[in-house]
Protein backbone atom coordinates (compact mmCIF):
# COMPACT_ATOMS: atom_id res chain seq x y z
CA UNK A 1 0.00 0.00 0.00
CA UNK A 2 2.00 3.43 -0.95
CA UNK A 3 1.15 6.42 -0.21
CA UNK A 4 0.11 7.88 -3.43
CA UNK A 5 -2.48 4.74 -3.55
CA UNK A 6 -4.13 5.87 -0.04
CA UNK A 7 -3.90 9.21 -1.01
CA UNK A 8 -6.88 8.36 -3.94
CA UNK A 9 -9.63 9.65 -2.96
CA UNK A 10 -11.44 8.99 0.45
CA UNK A 11 -12.62 5.80 0.35
CA UNK A 12 -12.25 3.74 3.40
CA UNK A 13 -10.32 0.00 3.41
CA UNK A 14 -12.64 -2.66 2.82
CA UNK A 15 -12.88 -5.03 5.61
CA UNK A 16 -10.50 -7.89 4.62
CA UNK A 17 -7.64 -5.39 4.19
CA UNK A 18 -8.21 -3.85 7.41
CA UNK A 19 -8.59 -7.27 9.16
CA UNK A 20 -4.98 -8.40 7.06
CA UNK A 21 -3.20 -5.10 8.44
CA UNK A 22 -4.30 -5.65 12.40
CA UNK A 23 -3.20 -9.24 11.95
CA UNK A 24 0.21 -8.80 11.07
CA UNK A 25 0.23 -5.91 12.90
CA UNK A 26 -0.48 -7.71 16.36
CA UNK A 27 1.92 -11.02 15.26
CA UNK A 28 4.60 -8.22 14.69
CA UNK A 29 3.85 -6.64 18.10
CA UNK A 30 3.99 -9.62 20.11
CA UNK A 31 7.19 -10.62 18.38
CA UNK A 32 8.30 -7.37 19.44
CA UNK A 33 6.86 -7.88 23.10
CA UNK A 34 8.82 -10.85 23.74
CA UNK A 35 11.58 -10.06 22.58
CA UNK A 36 11.71 -6.57 24.56
CA UNK A 37 10.25 -8.83 27.65
CA UNK A 38 13.67 -10.46 26.98
CA UNK A 39 16.10 -8.04 27.35
CA UNK A 40 13.98 -6.20 30.56
CA UNK A 41 13.77 -9.20 32.54
CA UNK A 42 17.69 -8.53 32.77
CA UNK A 43 16.94 -5.21 34.55
CA UNK A 44 13.95 -5.72 36.39
CA UNK A 45 15.91 -8.79 37.97
CA UNK A 46 19.16 -6.84 38.43
CA UNK A 47 18.41 -6.45 41.81
CA UNK A 48 18.37 -10.21 42.73
CA UNK A 49 21.11 -11.45 40.21
CA UNK A 50 23.85 -8.73 40.45
CA UNK A 51 25.45 -10.56 43.91
CA UNK A 52 25.35 -14.01 42.07
CA UNK A 53 27.66 -12.32 39.68
CA UNK A 54 29.11 -9.27 40.55
CA UNK A 55 30.88 -10.28 44.42
CA UNK A 56 31.21 -7.32 46.59
CA UNK A 57 28.93 -5.73 49.36
CA UNK A 58 28.24 -2.09 47.95
CA UNK A 59 25.19 -2.29 46.12
CA UNK A 60 26.10 0.44 44.29
CA UNK A 61 28.65 -1.20 42.52
CA UNK A 62 27.02 -4.12 42.43
CA UNK A 63 24.39 -2.36 40.14
CA UNK A 64 27.30 -0.32 38.45
CA UNK A 65 28.91 -3.29 37.13
CA UNK A 66 25.20 -4.54 36.23
CA UNK A 67 25.00 -1.55 33.97
CA UNK A 68 28.06 -1.74 32.33
CA UNK A 69 26.87 -5.24 31.34
CA UNK A 70 23.76 -4.02 30.32
CA UNK A 71 25.71 -1.02 28.37
CA UNK A 72 27.85 -3.55 26.79
CA UNK A 73 25.42 -4.90 24.97
CA UNK A 74 24.36 -2.10 22.81
CA UNK A 75 27.95 -2.42 21.29
CA UNK A 76 26.51 -5.20 19.39
CA UNK A 77 23.69 -3.37 18.49
CA UNK A 78 25.13 -1.56 15.70
CA UNK A 79 26.19 -5.18 13.92
CA UNK A 80 22.62 -6.36 14.36
CA UNK A 81 20.84 -2.83 12.81
CA UNK A 82 23.34 -4.12 9.68
CA UNK A 83 22.67 -7.51 10.06
CA UNK A 84 19.21 -7.56 9.82
CA UNK A 85 18.29 -4.53 8.22
CA UNK A 86 20.62 -6.05 5.40
CA UNK A 87 18.19 -9.33 5.37
CA UNK A 88 14.94 -7.45 5.69
CA UNK A 89 15.73 -5.57 2.67
CA UNK A 90 17.56 -8.08 0.43
CA UNK A 91 15.03 -11.10 1.50
CA UNK A 92 11.66 -9.70 3.35
CA UNK A 93 11.00 -8.24 6.76
CA UNK A 94 9.36 -11.49 7.96
CA UNK A 95 12.61 -13.49 7.75
CA UNK A 96 14.42 -10.45 9.55
CA UNK A 97 11.77 -10.58 11.90
CA UNK A 98 11.58 -14.20 12.67
CA UNK A 99 15.19 -14.69 12.82
CA UNK A 100 15.85 -11.80 15.25
CA UNK A 101 13.73 -13.11 18.21
CA UNK A 102 15.25 -16.80 17.61
CA UNK A 103 18.62 -15.29 18.60
CA UNK A 104 16.40 -13.89 21.70
CA UNK A 105 15.40 -17.10 22.30
CA UNK A 106 19.16 -18.12 22.71
CA UNK A 107 20.64 -15.17 24.75
CA UNK A 108 17.45 -15.85 27.82
CA UNK A 109 18.06 -19.52 27.53
CA UNK A 110 21.78 -19.47 28.28
CA UNK A 111 20.88 -16.41 31.67
CA UNK A 112 18.54 -19.06 32.38
CA UNK A 113 21.37 -21.76 33.12
CA UNK A 114 24.71 -19.68 33.85
CA UNK A 115 26.23 -21.13 37.26
CA UNK A 116 26.89 -18.48 39.61
CA UNK A 117 30.15 -16.41 40.26
CA UNK A 118 30.29 -19.12 43.65
CA UNK A 119 30.54 -21.69 41.43
CA UNK A 120 32.39 -21.23 38.12
CA UNK A 121 34.41 -17.92 39.23
CA UNK A 122 34.98 -15.17 36.33
CA UNK A 123 33.31 -17.41 33.98
CA UNK A 124 29.97 -16.72 35.23
CA UNK A 125 29.86 -12.78 34.65
CA UNK A 126 32.17 -13.34 31.45
CA UNK A 127 29.35 -15.98 29.81
CA UNK A 128 26.47 -13.43 31.31
CA UNK A 129 28.25 -10.32 29.24
CA UNK A 130 28.12 -13.17 26.17
CA UNK A 131 24.13 -13.79 27.02
CA UNK A 132 23.32 -9.94 26.25
CA UNK A 133 25.41 -9.52 23.57
CA UNK A 134 23.62 -11.94 21.62
CA UNK A 135 20.83 -10.33 23.14
CA UNK A 136 22.19 -6.79 21.67
CA UNK A 137 22.45 -8.80 17.89
CA UNK A 138 18.81 -9.60 18.17
CA UNK A 139 17.61 -6.09 19.14
CA UNK A 140 19.88 -4.49 17.11
CA UNK A 141 18.07 -6.34 13.81
CA UNK A 142 14.47 -6.21 15.81
CA UNK A 143 14.00 -2.82 15.63
CA UNK A 144 14.82 -1.47 12.18
CA UNK A 145 12.87 -4.60 11.06
CA UNK A 146 9.68 -4.06 13.39
CA UNK A 147 9.72 -0.11 13.11
CA UNK A 148 9.77 -0.61 9.08
CA UNK A 149 7.15 -3.64 8.80
CA UNK A 150 4.45 -1.80 11.03
CA UNK A 151 5.00 1.61 9.20
CA UNK A 152 4.43 -0.26 6.12
CA UNK A 153 1.58 -2.61 6.51
CA UNK A 154 -0.44 0.39 8.24
CA UNK A 155 -2.18 2.51 5.87
CA UNK A 156 -0.80 6.08 5.18
CA UNK A 157 -4.05 7.72 7.09
CA UNK A 158 -3.29 5.99 10.47
CA UNK A 159 0.50 5.14 10.06
CA UNK A 160 1.61 7.20 13.07
CA UNK A 161 -1.10 5.31 15.24
CA UNK A 162 -0.42 1.50 13.88
CA UNK A 163 3.33 1.92 14.39
CA UNK A 164 2.99 3.54 17.75
CA UNK A 165 2.28 -0.07 19.25
CA UNK A 166 6.21 -0.92 18.08
CA UNK A 167 6.62 1.13 21.65
CA UNK A 168 3.42 0.02 22.90
CA UNK A 169 4.64 -3.54 22.48
CA UNK A 170 8.13 -2.50 24.01
CA UNK A 171 7.13 -0.99 26.94
CA UNK A 172 4.74 -3.36 27.61
CA UNK A 173 7.90 -6.02 27.57
CA UNK A 174 9.40 -4.21 30.56
CA UNK A 175 5.42 -4.67 31.88
CA UNK A 176 5.35 -7.97 31.59
CA UNK A 177 8.89 -8.47 33.32
CA UNK A 178 7.62 -6.54 36.09
CA UNK A 179 4.21 -8.61 36.33
CA UNK A 180 6.64 -11.57 36.65
CA UNK A 181 8.38 -10.38 39.19
CA UNK A 182 5.48 -9.42 41.22
CA UNK A 183 4.14 -12.70 40.66
CA UNK A 184 7.63 -14.13 41.89
CA UNK A 185 7.57 -11.50 44.92
CA UNK A 186 4.16 -11.86 46.30
CA UNK A 187 3.06 -15.31 45.33
CA UNK A 188 4.87 -17.81 44.31
CA UNK A 189 8.72 -17.14 46.29
CA UNK A 190 10.29 -15.89 49.14
CA UNK A 191 12.38 -12.82 48.68
CA UNK A 192 15.69 -15.73 49.73
CA UNK A 193 14.34 -17.69 47.30
CA UNK A 194 14.00 -14.93 44.12
CA UNK A 195 17.85 -13.92 45.41
CA UNK A 196 18.99 -18.01 45.52
CA UNK A 197 17.35 -19.97 42.45
CA UNK A 198 14.60 -17.65 41.64
CA UNK A 199 15.91 -14.88 39.19
CA UNK A 200 16.39 -17.75 36.64
CA UNK A 201 12.57 -18.30 36.08
CA UNK A 202 12.10 -15.38 33.94
CA UNK A 203 14.77 -16.15 31.70
CA UNK A 204 13.27 -19.29 31.09
CA UNK A 205 9.83 -18.04 30.33
CA UNK A 206 10.90 -15.44 27.91
CA UNK A 207 13.22 -18.32 26.06
CA UNK A 208 9.60 -20.04 25.47
CA UNK A 209 7.56 -16.91 24.43
CA UNK A 210 10.65 -16.16 22.26
CA UNK A 211 10.02 -19.69 20.44
CA UNK A 212 5.69 -19.29 20.38
CA UNK A 213 6.84 -15.65 18.86
CA UNK A 214 9.12 -17.30 16.28
CA UNK A 215 6.40 -19.45 15.07
CA UNK A 216 3.76 -17.11 15.21
CA UNK A 217 6.27 -14.76 12.84
CA UNK A 218 6.73 -17.30 10.42
CA UNK A 219 3.29 -16.84 9.03
CA UNK A 220 3.49 -12.95 8.68
CA UNK A 221 2.76 -11.80 5.25
CA UNK A 222 5.11 -9.86 3.45
CA UNK A 223 4.75 -5.93 3.33
CA UNK A 224 3.14 -4.94 -0.25
CA UNK A 225 5.87 -1.67 -0.22
CA UNK A 226 8.63 -4.88 -0.18
CA UNK A 227 6.81 -6.77 -2.80
CA UNK A 228 6.28 -3.78 -5.05
CA UNK A 229 9.93 -2.39 -4.09
CA UNK A 230 11.43 -5.86 -5.83
CA UNK A 231 9.14 -4.94 -8.90
CA UNK A 232 10.60 -1.85 -9.14
CA UNK A 233 14.38 -2.82 -8.69
CA UNK A 234 16.57 -5.54 -7.27
CA UNK A 235 16.72 -5.59 -3.17
CA UNK A 236 19.92 -4.75 -2.05
CA UNK A 237 19.99 -3.88 1.14
CA UNK A 238 23.67 -2.93 0.52
CA UNK A 239 25.53 0.12 3.06
CA UNK A 240 26.20 1.60 -0.55
CA UNK A 241 23.34 1.81 -1.09
CA UNK A 242 22.53 3.66 1.64
CA UNK A 243 25.22 5.93 1.76
CA UNK A 244 23.29 7.60 -1.16
CA UNK A 245 21.26 8.72 1.50
CA UNK A 246 23.81 10.95 3.71
CA UNK A 247 21.27 13.45 5.38
CA UNK A 248 18.76 10.78 6.48
CA UNK A 249 21.47 9.11 8.51
CA UNK A 250 22.67 12.00 10.27
CA UNK A 251 18.92 12.65 10.47
CA UNK A 252 18.14 9.34 12.24
CA UNK A 253 21.52 10.19 14.95
CA UNK A 254 19.97 13.53 15.45
CA UNK A 255 16.58 12.54 15.91
CA UNK A 256 17.61 9.29 18.43
CA UNK A 257 20.32 10.50 20.75
CA UNK A 258 17.97 12.39 23.21
CA UNK A 259 14.98 10.67 22.86
CA UNK A 260 17.28 7.16 23.96
CA UNK A 261 18.77 8.67 26.60
CA UNK A 262 15.95 9.79 28.05
CA UNK A 263 14.00 6.85 27.28
CA UNK A 264 16.10 4.51 28.93
CA UNK A 265 16.36 7.11 32.00
CA UNK A 266 12.73 6.72 32.73
CA UNK A 267 12.64 2.97 31.91
CA UNK A 268 15.55 1.19 32.71
CA UNK A 269 17.53 3.25 35.03
CA UNK A 270 14.47 4.53 36.71
CA UNK A 271 14.14 1.08 38.86
CA UNK A 272 17.42 1.24 40.09
CA UNK A 273 16.88 5.19 40.45
CA UNK A 274 13.95 5.08 42.97
CA UNK A 275 15.49 1.66 45.26
CA UNK A 276 18.85 3.33 45.66
CA UNK A 277 18.69 7.34 45.34
CA UNK A 278 15.36 7.94 46.44
CA UNK A 279 15.12 5.50 48.65
CA UNK A 280 12.01 3.27 48.19
CA UNK A 281 11.33 -0.24 48.86
CA UNK A 282 11.59 -3.24 46.69
CA UNK A 283 7.67 -2.99 46.78
CA UNK A 284 7.16 0.56 46.60
CA UNK A 285 10.11 0.84 43.66
CA UNK A 286 8.12 -2.08 41.61
CA UNK A 287 4.46 -0.74 41.80
CA UNK A 288 5.67 2.93 40.89
CA UNK A 289 7.53 1.26 38.15
CA UNK A 290 4.72 -0.55 36.90
CA UNK A 291 2.32 2.04 37.46
CA UNK A 292 4.53 5.16 35.19
CA UNK A 293 4.52 1.87 32.42
CA UNK A 294 1.26 1.81 32.54
CA UNK A 295 0.61 5.10 31.85
CA UNK A 296 3.22 5.52 29.03
CA UNK A 297 1.83 3.02 27.19
CA UNK A 298 -1.69 4.74 27.49
CA UNK A 299 0.02 7.48 25.99
CA UNK A 300 1.98 6.16 23.01
CA UNK A 301 -1.52 5.22 20.63
CA UNK A 302 -2.60 8.32 21.75
CA UNK A 303 0.10 10.52 20.69
CA UNK A 304 0.82 8.01 17.11
CA UNK A 305 -3.14 9.42 16.14
CA UNK A 306 -2.34 13.04 16.93
CA UNK A 307 0.69 12.89 14.78
CA UNK A 308 -1.59 11.55 11.86
CA UNK A 309 -3.54 14.92 12.22
CA UNK A 310 -0.87 17.30 12.78
CA UNK A 311 1.84 16.05 11.69
CA UNK A 312 4.97 14.36 13.53
CA UNK A 313 7.05 17.68 13.63
CA UNK A 314 4.65 19.14 16.77
CA UNK A 315 5.42 16.58 18.56
CA UNK A 316 9.11 15.95 18.37
CA UNK A 317 9.62 19.80 19.03
CA UNK A 318 7.14 19.26 21.96
CA UNK A 319 9.22 16.56 23.41
CA UNK A 320 12.58 19.06 23.05
CA UNK A 321 11.64 22.13 24.47
CA UNK A 322 9.57 20.38 27.56
CA UNK A 323 12.84 17.68 27.90
CA UNK A 324 14.99 20.65 27.88
CA UNK A 325 13.17 22.76 30.47
CA UNK A 326 11.51 19.92 32.75
CA UNK A 327 14.57 16.91 33.59
CA UNK A 328 16.50 19.07 35.65
CA UNK A 329 13.11 19.80 38.23
CA UNK A 330 11.68 16.19 37.76
CA UNK A 331 14.94 14.66 38.59
CA UNK A 332 15.82 16.81 41.11
CA UNK A 333 12.25 16.80 43.10
CA UNK A 334 12.08 12.97 42.57
CA UNK A 335 15.45 12.90 44.28
CA UNK A 336 14.39 14.95 47.10
CA UNK A 337 11.11 13.00 47.66
CA UNK A 338 10.18 10.10 49.83
CA UNK A 339 6.54 9.66 48.71
CA UNK A 340 5.98 6.19 46.78
CA UNK A 341 2.83 8.51 44.98
CA UNK A 342 4.72 11.58 44.25
CA UNK A 343 7.55 9.57 42.51
CA UNK A 344 4.77 7.88 40.61
CA UNK A 345 3.07 11.27 39.12
CA UNK A 346 7.00 12.54 38.47
CA UNK A 347 7.84 10.27 36.21
CA UNK A 348 4.47 10.17 34.66
CA UNK A 349 5.27 13.92 34.14
CA UNK A 350 8.34 12.73 32.42
CA UNK A 351 6.65 10.46 29.92
CA UNK A 352 4.31 12.89 28.97
CA UNK A 353 7.17 14.75 27.08
CA UNK A 354 8.98 11.32 26.41
CA UNK A 355 6.24 9.98 24.74
CA UNK A 356 6.54 12.86 22.03
CA UNK A 357 9.87 11.11 20.97
CA UNK A 358 8.58 7.71 21.15
CA UNK A 359 5.53 7.29 20.27
CA UNK A 360 6.39 8.40 16.58
CA UNK A 361 10.05 8.07 16.12
CA UNK A 362 9.76 4.65 14.27
CA UNK A 363 7.67 6.26 11.80
CA UNK A 364 9.35 9.15 11.34
CA UNK A 365 12.98 7.37 10.68
CA UNK A 366 10.98 4.93 8.38
CA UNK A 367 9.18 7.90 6.44
CA UNK A 368 12.64 9.21 5.45
CA UNK A 369 13.68 6.26 3.50
CA UNK A 370 12.71 4.50 0.67
CA UNK A 371 11.90 1.03 0.76
CA UNK A 372 15.06 -0.77 -0.72
CA UNK A 373 16.93 0.45 2.11
CA UNK A 374 14.56 1.11 5.14
CA UNK A 375 15.08 -1.21 7.46
CA UNK A 376 19.25 -0.83 6.49
CA UNK A 377 18.43 2.79 7.22
CA UNK A 378 16.14 2.83 9.73
CA UNK A 379 18.18 0.21 12.42
CA UNK A 380 21.58 0.89 11.74
CA UNK A 381 22.07 4.43 12.36
CA UNK A 382 19.27 4.00 15.43
CA UNK A 383 20.96 1.44 16.65
CA UNK A 384 24.82 2.83 16.99
CA UNK A 385 23.22 6.27 18.43
CA UNK A 386 21.18 3.80 21.24
CA UNK A 387 24.94 2.54 21.76
CA UNK A 388 26.46 5.59 22.70
CA UNK A 389 23.48 7.50 24.78
CA UNK A 390 20.92 5.17 25.45
CA UNK A 391 22.66 2.08 26.57
CA UNK A 392 25.12 3.81 28.59
CA UNK A 393 22.38 6.11 30.29
CA UNK A 394 22.09 4.02 33.58
CA UNK A 395 25.75 3.42 34.01
CA UNK A 396 26.49 7.06 33.49
CA UNK A 397 24.34 8.19 36.05
CA UNK A 398 25.82 5.17 38.18
CA UNK A 399 28.85 6.52 37.26
CA UNK A 400 28.08 10.10 38.75
CA UNK A 401 26.16 8.84 41.48
CA UNK A 402 29.81 6.63 42.81
CA UNK A 403 31.54 9.86 42.15
CA UNK A 404 28.79 11.50 44.59
CA UNK A 405 27.79 14.25 41.76
CA UNK A 406 24.24 12.24 40.71
CA UNK A 407 22.96 15.51 39.93
CA UNK A 408 25.26 15.70 37.05
CA UNK A 409 23.82 13.20 35.24
CA UNK A 410 20.23 15.30 35.43
CA UNK A 411 22.31 18.31 33.00
CA UNK A 412 23.56 15.69 31.04
CA UNK A 413 19.93 14.06 29.96
CA UNK A 414 18.90 17.84 29.76
CA UNK A 415 21.64 18.57 27.26
CA UNK A 416 20.94 15.88 25.25
CA UNK A 417 17.29 16.57 24.40
CA UNK A 418 18.21 20.15 23.34
CA UNK A 419 20.55 18.56 21.01
CA UNK A 420 18.18 16.74 19.68
CA UNK A 421 16.02 19.82 19.50
CA UNK A 422 17.49 21.70 17.11
CA UNK A 423 17.12 18.65 14.93
CA UNK A 424 13.85 18.53 15.28
CA UNK A 425 13.42 22.58 14.89
CA UNK A 426 15.57 22.66 11.13
CA UNK A 427 13.90 18.96 10.28
CA UNK A 428 11.10 18.10 7.59
CA UNK A 429 7.54 16.83 8.75
CA UNK A 430 7.75 13.34 7.25
CA UNK A 431 4.04 13.05 7.30
CA UNK A 432 3.74 15.75 4.34
CA UNK A 433 7.48 14.97 2.82
CA UNK A 434 7.10 10.79 2.61
CA UNK A 435 9.19 8.65 0.93
CA UNK A 436 7.37 5.29 1.86
CA UNK A 437 6.07 5.44 -1.77
CA UNK A 438 9.72 5.61 -3.21
CA UNK A 439 10.85 2.33 -4.20
CA UNK A 440 14.35 3.27 -6.03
Amino acid sequence: MTDQAASIGDEPLDIQDVERRIKAIFIGSVGNLVEWYDFYAYTAFALYFAPAFFPGSDPVVQQLNAAVVFAATFLMRPLGGWLFGFIADRYGRRLSLTVSVVCMCFGSLIIAVTPTYATIGFAAPAILALARVIEGLSLGGEYGASATYLSEVADAKNRGFYSSFQYVTLIGGQLTAIIVLLLLQKVFLTPEQLKDWGWRIPFAIGAALAVIAAVMRRSLQETDAFEEAKKASKPTGSITKLLNYPRELLLVVGLTAGGTAAFYTFTTYMQTFVKLSVGLTEDQTTFVIFGSLIFATILQPLYGALSDRIGRKPLLIFFGVAGTLATVPILTALKDTKSPFIAFLLICGAWIFTAGYTSINAVVKAELFPTNVRALGVGLPYAITVSLFGGTAPAVALYFKSLGHEQWFYYYLSGMIFLSLLIYATMRDTKSESAMHRHE
